[in-house]
């Protein structure tokens, strides 16, 4: 076989086991949270009340249990910027949307404040 060849076959063979990699399936829609929208849950596992419902960032203060990013894919405005207060403390975390890679959903202890909820880009 000629040298040339070798890093063709290779990358013909690269190609192939990457068009064959199953893709990420996205988790189907929590309850009321409709694709493109960030929502804040009641209860654990987006369970109980739908809190909070919003297709745009979010400002307020609403205690939950949990949270979910059902965003699509969008240029500087598909992930959030969640923010939330605990015994005193103010925390950030940044969420993919779903479904990931990264966090897209969250659960939280009895106690926890959200406070804010942007649409960004990247983490």
């Amino acid at each position: 076989m000629h040298k040339s060849l070798v890093p063709l076959l290779a990358s013909a063979t690269l190609a192939g086991v990457i068009a064959l990699a199953p893709s990420a399936s996205a988790e189907p829609n929590p309850p009321g949270c409709d694709k493109e929208f960030f929502c804040i849950y009641a209860g654990e596992g987006q369970t109980g009340q739908l809190l909070v419902k919003s297709q745009h960032s979010w400002y307020g203060s609403v205690s939950g249990r949990s949270v979910f990013n059902n965003g699509i894919p969008y240029p500087n405005a598909d992930h959030i910027e969640l923010t939330w207060t605990y015994n005193g403390g103010t925390y950030e975390q940044c969420m993919h949307y779903n479904p990931g890679p990264g966090d897209y959903k969250l659960d939280f202890t009895e106690g926890v404040t959200f406070t804010k909820a942007v649409w960004r880009g990247e983490c």
